[in-house]
C-alpha cells in the first residue's frame, strides 16, 4: 500500500501524490494561512545517483544487524581494534558496500553499549566487579579507600593467585606507577615480581586517584595485610619522594633501592649539558653506579666526576649523591635483590599491559582487559 499526500499548487489547486512523487520536489513555501504549496516540481531525479557501491554511505540504508553487533562486541572485548572489527567483517561479506554499514557506525555502538554498560556509574561498576570475583573465590582480596565525603579514592585487590604467587616468589617487589590508565591519567599501581625461571609475575594491583603520602601509605599497609605482614626483603621504585616516605613509615625492615632507568632518565633532563659537553660523562656516572667495589672507591670516583665536569656546585647531583645509599650497587650487596638493578621488570610488564589497554576504557573494560592479562600470564 502506497502512502499519498495532498498537496496544494500555487493555483491553489490541491493534487494527490505519493510518496515516491514527493521524493524529487525541490521546492516548498509556507504561505500566510500556515499551508504549506508545492513552488516547483520535477518528476525525474535532478541529481545523479549514488552507485551500488555508495549506497551503504546513505544513512537510509546504514543498520548494524544482531549478529553483527554480536560480533563487534565480542570483537571489542578481545581487544580487537575498531578499524580492524570493520575490516573483518567487509572480508566476510566481499566488500566495505556489502557490510550494511560503516566503520562510524561500529563506533557509535560501541560507544552507545559502553555508556549503557555504565550507567549506574563508575564506583558501582567497580564494586560490581569485585564482588562477582568474591562470588567466584571466597579468597579474593579487596579494599577501598574512602575521603571524609565517603566517596571512593583509592582501590586495592589481589586474588588467591597472587597472594600464593608473593609467599613463594616476594622477597624482591618492583613497585612503579607510570603507568596511566586513561586520559584522567589515573595510576594503575602493580606490584610485580618474577619466577624463579624469570618470568613476571603479579602480586597485587590497585588504582590509585592521587599520589601522595597518604594514599601510598594505606596502600602498603594494606598489601601487607593480604599478605600477612610479610615484607619484601628488597623494594624497587622510581624516585618519587611521596612513595619513598611511605616506604620509610611502612617497610622499616625492606631494603628500598631506586630504579637506575629513572635516574638516568632524570640526570638527562637536570645535567643535559654534562652529558652534550663530554661523551665520557655517561660511561663515567654507570661506572659510580655499577663498578665500585668498595665505598673509599665509590666516594673518590664520584668526587673525580663532579671535578672533570665541574659539577660541584649543581644542586641536582648534590641531592643525588644524598639517595647514594639507594642506587649506588655498593651499597646494596648487603641485600637480596636478585640480581636485579632497576624496576625494569615493572616496566616491561607496563609495556605488556599497554597492549590490552586503550586510553578511552572506561572502568569495566579495564578490569576486562586486566582479567585477560592475567589469563595470558
Amino acid at each position: 500500500m502506497k502512502l499519498s499526500f495532498i498537496v496544494k499548487w500555487k493555483d491553489n489547486v490541491e493534487h494527490e501524490v505519493t510518496r515516491e512523487d514527493i521524493i524529487p520536489y525541490i521546492g516548498m513555501s509556507r504561505v500566510s494561512s500556515g499551508e504549506y504549496v508545492v513552488t516547483s516540481f520535477v518528476r525525474d531525479h535532478n541529481h545523479e545517483l549514488e552507485p551500488p557501491k555508495s549506497k551503504h554511505k546513505l544513512p537510509s540504508q546504514r543498520r548494524i544487524l544482531v549478529a553483527q553487533a554480536t560480533e563487534v562486541e565480542m570483537a571489542s572485548r578481545s581487544g580487537i581494534r575498531q578499524k580492524l572489527i570493520f575490516e573483518l567483517l567487509s572480508r566476510q561479506v566481499g566488500g566495505r558496500e556489502n557490510v550494511g554499514c560503516t566503520a562510524k557506525d561500529i563506533s557509535n555502538h560501541l560507544s552507545s553499549k559502553r555508556m549503557k554498560e555504565m550507567e549506574e556509574g563508575e564506583a558501582y561498576t567497580m564494586l560490581h566487579y569485585f564482588k562477582s570475583k568474591q562470588t567466584e573465590n571466597s579468597s579474593f582480596f579487596k579494599d577501598i579507600q574512602l575521603d571524609i565525603d565517603n566517596q571512593i579514592t583509592n582501590n586495592f585487590w589481589a586474588d588467591v593467585k597472587m597472594v600464593a604467587n608473593y609467599d613463594h616468589f616476594g622477597d624482591v617487589v618492583y613497585f612503579d606507577t607510570t603507568y596511566r590508565t586513561n586520559r584522567n591519567l589515573r595510576p594503575f599501581s602493580p606490584f610485580v615480581g618474577f619466577k624463579h625461571h624469570r618470568e613476571s609475575v603479579l602480586f597485587a594491583a590497585a588504582l590509585l586517584y592521587d599520589e601522595t603520602t597518604e594514599s601510598f601509605g594505606w596502600l602498603f599497609r594494606t598489601f601487607l595485610k593480604v599478605v600477612c605482614g610479610k615484607k619484601p626483603k628488597t623494594i624497587f621504585t622510581d624516585q618519587d619522594p611521596a612513595t619513598g616516605k611511605a616506604i620509610s613509615e611502612v617497610f622499616l625492615e625492606s631494603y628500598h633501592r631506586l630504579c637506575v632507568w629513572h635516574l638516568l632518565q632524570n640526570a638527562l633532563k637536570n645535567v643535559n649539558h654534562a652529558f652534550k659537553r663530554s661523551n665520557s660523562f655517561a660511561k663515567e656516572l654507570r661506572s659510580c653506579i655499577y663498578e665500585c667495589q668498595y665505598e673509599n672507591d665509590f666516594i673518590n670516583a664520584w668526587e673525580s666526576l663532579l671535578e672533570r665536569h665541574n659539577l660541584h656546585q649543581n644542586k641536582w647531583m648534590q641531592d643525588f649523591f644524598k639517595k647514594k645509599e639507594k642506587w649506588a650497587l655498593v651499597y646494596g650487596r648487603h641485600s637480596f635483590s636478585a640480581g636485579a638493578t632497576t624496576t625494569q621488570l615493572s616496566e616491561s610488564f607496563n609495556g605488556h599491559f599497554r597492549l590490552y589497554m586503550k586510553p578511552t576504557f572506561n572502568i569495566l573494560e579495564f578490569f576486562r582487559n586486566f582479567d585477560r592479562l592475567l589469563e595470558d600470564m
